[in-house]
Parts: C-alpha cells; structure tokens; sequence
C-alpha cells in the first residue's frame, strides 16, 4: 500500500485560516496523511545570534528563522480535527521530548524525526518508547548515521530517502540505493515536480512526502519548493499509477486485452474447391479481424477441406 504525505511545514505563514485551508486542498488532492512540526522557538536554538551561511535560508538568523515558522500548539488540535474530519491521519515531526509529548495527546499513530534531528538518539529513542512507528528522514545522515537511528528507533523504524536541500536536485536522490538497502523505505522529498515521488513509488517506496502550500506566489519560508495543488494532485495519481505498475509477483496480462479480436488472421479471399492448394498470398490472405486461424498457422501443402467461399475465415475445419 503506498500512503501520500502533505506537508504543512511553516507554509501557513502565520494563519490558522491558512493552514486549515491547506489540509483541506491536502485531502482534495487524495492526501492520506497530514504532517506539522512541533516545536517551540525557545527549544530550538541556545544561540539566537547564529546566522545560517547558506542554502535557503542564507543570511537568517537560526533562531528568528524558527520564530516565524512555528505552527502554534494551540492550532494542532483544530488541525488534527481538521484532518480526521477529511479522511486524513494527522502526525507531526517533533522536536524535542515535550513536543513527543504534546502530539501523544492528540492521539499521533507515529513520529517522524527530521533529517537534522536524525543525530539526536536521545530523542529518538524517546520516540521510540511510545511504541509507535518512527519515520526517519536522512537528508543529512552518513550511512553509519542511519543505521544508528535505525538502531535507536527499533523494532518500528522507517527509513526515509531525503536530500536536504531546498529545492533537491534529483540527481541527488539515488532512489536505487535507497531500494536495493531496505525491503520497507519512503521518501520525503524536497524536489520540484512529481519526477522524483513517482520514480519512488515504482522503485517500491511505501511513503511519499511532499510540501504543499496554496501558491507559491503567496511567499513564504517553504513555498519555493513546495507544490500547489493541482500539482500534488497530479503527483498522487502519478505515483499510484507508477506503483501499480511496477507490483512483483503479478501475472502479465492477457495480450490485446479486450481488443485481442482487432488483430489479424487468415481469410479466404477466393471461392476455393475442395481438394484445391490454399496458398498464401493468392486465395487466402491475412486481415482483420482475428476471426479466423493465426496468421503463424502453415498452410504448406494443405488444400480445402470443402468449398470455401472468398470473405470467410479460415479455420481449423477448412484444412485438409
């Protein structure tokens, strides 16, 4: 079964209304899930003076960074609401053990730890102690890392491919990689396009995550990477097309389908005599439809059967 992730990250840019909005364009587009990150601004960073020094968010200081992206606690439980009221399970990336907490209460069926959190096996494992799936984002992580966390998550651990970089390139991805290590593994995918999502969901990927915000145009600390609706809805048809079509262990299906009686076979196209030599090219011919024997069928010294008049099929019965 391949589950679809929204993204709501800090793309309601300041307004309940908007992020509200958002899950309902999330299950409109055929979301299965909807996910928030919990944090508050105070926990993230020590230093409020750091300035990050590159990538997306160039020039910013850390700490006001996550100031303006904070989704308020006190909007979680009407998005939850929100989401189960659409058909979607709503979760959330916590940040720290109080925002573990925080999302237990709302009745959270997983955890997710973001790709720069992947190092904190404290609060992994933390995760991990509510018995409960943990999806883990690599996007940072060495592969020595990963198994780590994989470690500190277990027995309920989901690996998840990622780049962190906003917008990824999809060379960057190595969805194969990701396909030959694990059995059990999804992507969380920061790239533009469905490209990446779908090529995933055909290498067998089980989860697919994407950001969505209602335009990019509205701006916003994610909306340059992020998908508008009509774009994450043709990514979900997408990827569920893709892993439809690449199941294992499926019998190919009937050649021609429904339309196998639009393919040729032999017909007669000259009253023959009984006892007279059926000759390809002179008094049988192939044609559509696929009324009579297969084209492949030797006619090498066969002769008719009975009279046979021209415009009928050719079949078994007429072949001496």
């Amino acid at each position: 079964m391949l589950e679809i992730c929204a993204e709501l990250s800090a793309n309601h840019n300041g307004s309940l209304e908007r992020a509200l909005k958002i899950v309902d364009a999330a299950a409109d587009a055929g979301a299965d899930l909807f996910k928030v990150q919990v944090w508050e601004p105070g926990t993230m960073c020590v230093d409020r003076s750091y300035v990050i020094p590159s990538g997306a968010w160039a020039g910013r200081r850390m700490f006001e960074l996550y100031e303006e992206a904070w989704t308020p606690w006190e909007w979680l439980p009407d998005i939850f609401k929100r989401c189960r009221a659409r058909g979607m399970e709503p979760f959330g990336a916590a940040f720290d053990n109080a925002s573990v907490d925080y999302l237990e209460s709302l009745g959270v069926k997983r955890h997710k730890v973001a790709s720069f959190e992947l190092v904190d096996l404290p609060l992994i494992r933390y995760m991990a102690s509510k018995g409960k799936p943990v999806m883990l984002s690599t996007g940072m992580a060495a592969r020595w890392e990963v198994q780590a966390a994989m470690a500190a998550a277990l027995p309920n651990c989901f690996p998840l491919a990622c780049v962190s970089a906003y917008p990824s390139r999809p060379e960057d991805v190595v969805l194969r990689y990701w396909a030959d290590m694990f059995d059990d593994w999804g992507l969380s995918d920061h790239s533009l396009g469905c490209g990446v999502a779908a090529a995933a969901a055909a290498l067998g990927a089980t989860y697919i995550e994407k950001h969505l915000t209602l335009s990019r145009s509205d701006g916003g600390l994610d909306s340059g990477f992020s998908m508008e609706p009509a774009e994450f809805e043709l990514m979900v048809e997408t990827c569920h097309q893709a892993h439809d079509a690449s199941q294992p262990n499926k019998r190919r299906p009937k050649p021609g389908g429904e339309n196998d009686t639009m393919r040729r076979s032999l017909w007669v196209v000259k009253d023959t005599p009984a006892g007279a030599r059926l000759v390809l090219g002179d008094n049988v011919r192939t044609a559509r439809p696929a009324s009579g024997l297969p084209c492949y069928t030797p006619l090498d010294g066969k002769c008719a059967f009975k009279d046979l008049a021209a415009g009928t099929p050719l079949t078994l019965g007429d072949i001496a």
